[in-house]
């Protein structure tokens, strides 16, 4: 008897336990999950903004990096790079970077015209390929003006930051420390692209020579499709010639009859009263 009991025993406790393991399992499921749970929603990337460039603008940034920085250090020519890029992305300069370079008494006497020494043009691709891609020399900050490290002038707007490549580059704040000047864009909010010159304006679009250069893979770029306009067939109407009078009937007459109200039936009139001058006109006595 006792033998039997616990064989009827053992099928009830498991299923008590598996009854209270159930519960365990939904309670610590259903307790895990927070009321106030928000789901983490994943940002989206800000848009850039694009400077166009052509590789005459390419030339002229090259040739300022050069002559300003002496080719004395990679800094040195990346700090005068950023001058120029912070210039470009501030509404107090021109809107090009051959405009800039080229502005009068900024940069370097004849930096557009002087020779560049071949030697020189790897590292200077290297460089300038560098701040076209988002590279800056990061000592130089807001600042869009240097000159010649060791001089010395007694304006106190001048803020120095940093010397690099034989020049100090400084920024030039109020006694609030505010800028004088609009401030140039951070490196990662705009990106540069490259625009092929051309003698028509629109070729390059239409060709799509557009080359946009480290812009990440996910943006995209909007060229527009240039439509191209629908020649209109030449005119087919042609206006009306007076017919010569018929040889075998001349008491006919062609007369077209009602001409400004459209009616262009021709109508014949061969009355006599349609001959003599005058027939049909009221005379004045």
């Amino acid at each position: 008897m006792a033998t039997k009991a616990k064989h009827l025993l053992r099928p009830a406790l498991c299923l008590a336990g598996a009854v209270l393991l159930s519960a365990c399992t939904s309670a610590q499921t259903t307790s895990s999950i927070s009321p106030n749970a928000t789901v983490k929603q994943t940002p989206i990337p800000k848009k850039k903004q694009v400077y166009h460039y052509t590789p005459a603008d390419r030339d002229c940034m090259k040739r300022a990096m050069y002559f300003e920085s002496e080719r004395s250090s990679r800094d040195g020519l990346l700090a005068v790079g950023t001058v120029i890029m912070n210039r470009l992305t501030s509404d107090a300069y021109p809107s090009t970077i051959c405009g800039i370079v080229g502005q009068e008494k900024q940069f370097a006497p004849g930096v557009l015209t002087r020779e560049v020494k071949a030697a020189a043009h790897p590292e200077l691709d290297e460089a300038v390929d560098a701040i076209i891609r988002g590279e800056r020399n990061p000592d130089v900050k807001d600042a869009m003006f240097f000159h010649t490290a060791g001089l010395k002038f007694p304006y106190r707007n001048m803020h120095y930051v940093t010397v690099a490549g034989g020049n100090a580059f400084y920024e030039k704040r109020g006694k609030d420390g505010e800028l004088q000047t609009p401030p140039p864009k951070p490196a990662d909010e705009y990106v540069l692209a490259l625009v092929q010159e051309a003698k028509d304006p629109l070729e390059s679009i239409g060709r799509k020579e557009f080359d946009v250069a480290s812009i990440p893979v996910s943006d995209s770029v909007l060229t527009a499709e240039v439509p191209v306009p629908v020649q209109k067939p030449a005119s087919t109407i042609t206006l009306y010639t007076e017919a010569a009078p018929a040889k075998a009937d001349p008491t006919a007459q062609l007369i077209l009859a009602n001409a400004k109200a459209g009616d262009w039936e021709p109508r014949f009139d061969t009355s006599t009263e349609a001959k003599r001058p005058g027939a049909g006109i009221k005379q004045t006595p």
